[in-house]
C-alpha cells in the first residue's frame, strides 16, 4: 500500500486555522505524513516556526502561502504560492501591507457586530479575546468562536448566517498577474487553488486557466474539498493539456465538528507524495533552487 502522502494546504493561527505552526506539524507527524505545506491566508509568519517543528520529525515543510486574489470577474480567487524565498523583502513588505489592512477590516467587523449585538440587548464581545483566542492574524472563525463561547450562536454557519454575513466588510484582493508576478519574483511557482470554489461551469474554468497560464499559472490544485473523483479526473486532464503541475491539500482549518483532518480532506481526499516531486520538477525548470 503507498503511504507516501503529503497535505500542500493547511492553515493555522498565523492566518484564520485554530491551531499553531508546531500543532500542526505534530499532528502531520501523526498521521504519518512526508510532506506539509502551511498555506496560509495571505501570511507567512508561520513557516519557520513549523520547519523548526519538524527538523526531528523527517517532514518536509515546503514554503508556502494563500494568497487572495481576483480576476476580471472572478473575485475572491485564491492562487497557491509554492516553494518560494519567504524572507524575500518583497514579499514580506506585501504581505505586511496586506495584513495591516486586514486588520483594521477585522477590527470594523467586530464593531459591526457589536452594533448589531447592542440591537439584541446583548453585551460586546472583546476584539482582545478575538485576538488571544486567534494567538496570531484574527479571522472571521475566531470571531465566530467567540460568538458560539459566549451562547450568541449556536454554530460556525449561525454566526455566519446571523453576524458575519450582514456585518462583513469588503475584503482587499491582489490581481492574479501581480500575484502571480510576486511568487514568480520570489522564486516560487503560482498555483490555482480548489478550482470549483472558483466556478463550477467546466467551460468558463478552462477559459480561465487558459487565461492564467497566459499569465504565468503554474498548477491546478487538483485534490480539494470541492471535486469528486469525475472533477479531478477532469483537473488533471486539465492540467496536463495545458502543461501544469497538479498539487492538493486538505484546506485544513482545524474548527470543532470538522470532517477534514490533515492529511485527509472531505470525501477521504488523500494527496500522494508526486505532487511534491511535480513542485521540485516545475522549480528546477524555472532555475529556481529547493529552498527547504
Amino acid at each position: 500500500m503507498n503511504c507516501n502522502y503529503v497535505d500542500l494546504h493547511i492553515h493555522t493561527t498565523c492566518s484564520d486555522g485554530f491551531f499553531s505552526p508546531e500543532e500542526v506539524v505534530h499532528q502531520a507527524a501523526q498521521a504519518g505524513l512526508l510532506a506539509i505545506a502551511l498555506a496560509d491566508h495571505d501570511n507567512i509568519d508561520g513557516i519557520d516556526q513549523a520547519s523548526r517543528a519538524a527538523g526531528s520529525l523527517g517532514i518536509e515543510v515546503i514554503p508556502a502561502v494563500e494568497l487572495s486574489s481576483q480576476w476580471q470577474a472572478y473575485t475572491d480567487m485564491h492562487l497557491l504560492g509554492y516553494g518560494f524565498d519567504h524572507r524575500d523583502p518583497r514579499l514580506v513588505t506585501e504581505l505586511e501591507q496586506f495584513q495591516t489592512f486586514r486588520a483594521r477590516r477585522n477590527e470594523q467587523i467586530i464593531d459591526a457586530v457589536n452594533l448589531k449585538l447592542a440591537d439584541e440587548g446583548r453585551a460586546p464581545i472583546d476584539a482582545q479575546e478575538v485576538r488571544k483566542l486567534a494567538g496570531g492574524t484574527i479571522g472571521r472563525p475566531h470571531i465566530a468562536q467567540v460568538l458560539r463561547q459566549k451562547k450568541y450562536a449556536t454554530g460556525n454557519e449561525d454566526a455566519f448566517t446571523r453576524y458575519l454575513v450582514p456585518c462583513n466588510v469588503a475584503k482587499h484582493y491582489f490581481p492574479a498577474d501581480e500575484a502571480i508576478r510576486l511568487v514568480h519574483a520570489c522564486g516560487g511557482i503560482a498555483v490555482l487553488a480548489h478550482p470549483p470554489y472558483v466556478t463550477r461551469d467546466r467551460v468558463q474554468l478552462d477559459n480561465l486557466v487558459k487565461d492564467l497560464v497566459a499569465l504565468g499559472l503554474d498548477g491546478i490544485e487538483v485534490y480539494n474539498n470541492g471535486s469528486g473523483l469525475e472533477d479531478s479526473d477532469w483537473l488533471i486532464r486539465l492540467a496536463v493539456q495545458q502543461g501544469l503541475v497538479i498539487t492538493g491539500g486538505s484546506d485544513f482549518h482545524g474548527e470543532p465538528g470538522s470532517a477534514i483532518q490533515i492529511g485527509y480532506g472531505l470525501r477521504g481526499i488523500r494527496v500522494p507524495y508526486d505532487c511534491v516531486d511535480q513542485i521540485k520538477q516545475a522549480l528546477l525548470r524555472r532555475g529556481e533552487p529547493q529552498r527547504w
